[in-house]
């Protein structure tokens, strides 16, 4: 059985595969992010597979998931909040629109040099509608720093980030960091073991 390693320290991505009941260690990666595409799903993809391969070079016989998460409106990639104005900006840009959630996975089987066999990754888009937000509620949620880790400077998930959205089209989870139906099946094919037990 592959040892199952989660490259990376996302709180909210160990909540999620810890639902699956799967047991797995995490070793968050350290490389530099390169981007080479400004097309959405690709850059999550490949920043997703750096994460994964970085870390599988020094795991054998493993399964190692790497994860990537952008908010992307208007074509414009909105990551995490340099700061809180820039946090607030974001959140003024997507109040009261549509915005979509990208997450990309990738996954990387490797042998018992550390090498790898095989690898698959895949993506999730997630489309989310803000209501209305003042600047009141913007500045106030700013101010308790939730949004400083995370895409798109907000988390479904928490507090007053929960209430902000109006309606989703897509996987609920994709929009907190990882897809998990998408995940569940498409390892299914990958590394159908890993679900026996």
């Amino acid at each position: 059985m592959l040892k199952i390693v989660l490259a990376s320290q996302s709180p909210r991505r160990k909540k999620l595969l810890s639902q699956l009941g799967l047991v797995f260690e995490i070793i968050p990666s350290t490389s530099e992010e390169i981007v080479t595409s400004d097309i959405p799903e690709q850059v999550v993809t490949d920043l997703a597979f750096q994460k994964a391969e970085e870390v599988a070079k020094n795991c054998s016989e493993s399964l190692v998931i790497g994860a990537d998460t952008i908010v992307v409106f208007e074509g414009n990639i909105l990551g995490k909040p340099e700061n809180e104005r820039d946090a607030i900006n974001m959140l003024q840009l997507l109040s009261n629109k549509k915005h979509s959630v990208f997450t990309g996975v990738a996954l990387i089987a490797t042998n018992s040099e550390s090498k790898v066999v095989k690898s698959h990754t895949f993506v999730e888009e997630t489309i989310v509608t803000f209501s209305a937000l003042s600047n009141k509620e913007i500045e106030a949620y700013v101010a308790g720093g939730s949004p400083m880790d995370k895409a798109g400077s907000y988390g479904i998930q928490d507090d007053w980030g929960s209430v902000f959205v109006e309606r989703i089209e897509g996987d609920f989870y994709n929009v907190v960091g990882f897809p998990l139906n998408r995940f569940y099946r498409e390892m299914k094919e990958f590394e159908p073991n890993i679900f026996s037990s």
